[in-house]
């Protein structure tokens, strides 16, 4: 009985494709490359193949940002602990987490965000989707923070709350790149006292139970 061997051709993965081609590119140049028809044509591909799947090198970047963040939410959502974790516990479990996955990545990042002038400004470009995602992550946690007491609800200051985390999350990415100590101690180390006075700031101080002590007398009186 004669068998019929069937060749089954692989459909290829464009998106995945296009954005190991660019890492790579910055890896071995230093730097984006110099044209979308270029680029695509040393991936074998024609260059409206590449605009079904991004607009831009800048959209490129933006998607490798926001698969780092969803990657790290991944992890630390599927860690059955997280659930029973304070917001402080959680904000730093993500941090830590995200350090690992931003490790992976290191020489990607350092060639296009290592110049100090320029990363910040870079960043808030190339990071904009990656910071509204992290903001919905941080609004939740806030939110949290307020329910269970942990994050004291002060009026207007606790509407920018999400935006003092995201403040931290930049200033920890900045501190990771320049940081030069064995397995990124010192980053570990800035992670947990940032972590703690952020939220020693946002919880309920000594200030927050003089105003409600002297609110009390005054209603009281």
């Amino acid at each position: 009985m004669e068998t019929t061997t069937t060749k089954k051709t692989a459909k290829k993965d464009f998106r995945k494709l296009i954005l190991e081609g660019f890492v790579n590119h910055v890896l071995e140049h230093g730097s984006v490359p110099k044209s979308v028809f270029k680029f695509a044509k040393d991936l074998k591909m024609k260059e409206e193949e590449f605009y079904t799947y991004f607009t831009s090198f800048e959209s490129i970047k933006s998607a490798i940002w926001v698969s780092i963040f969803e990657t790290t939410l991944e992890q630390i959502e599927s860690q059955e602990v997280f659930k029973e974790y304070s917001v402080r516990e959680k904000f730093l479990s993500f941090l830590f987490t995200w350090i690992e996955e931003l490790k992976k990545n290191r020489s990607y990042l350092l060639s296009l965000y290592q110049d100090k002038a320029q990363s910040m400004k870079s960043l808030a470009l190339d990071g904009k989707e990656f910071k509204e995602k992290f903001k919905d992550f941080a609004g939740e946690i806030i939110l949290e923070g307020k329910e269970t007491q942990e994050i004291a609800n002060r009026p207007i200051i606790s509407d920018r709350y999400d935006e003092a985390l995201w403040l931290e999350a930049a200033f920890i990415f900045r501190y990771w790149l320049d940081d030069r100590s064995p397995r990124f101690e010192k980053t570990d180390a800035a992670i947990e006292k940032s972590v703690n006075l952020t939220f020693d700031l946002m919880g309920k101080s000594a200030l927050d139970s003089f105003l409600d002590f002297a609110k009390f007398l005054y209603q009281n009186k």
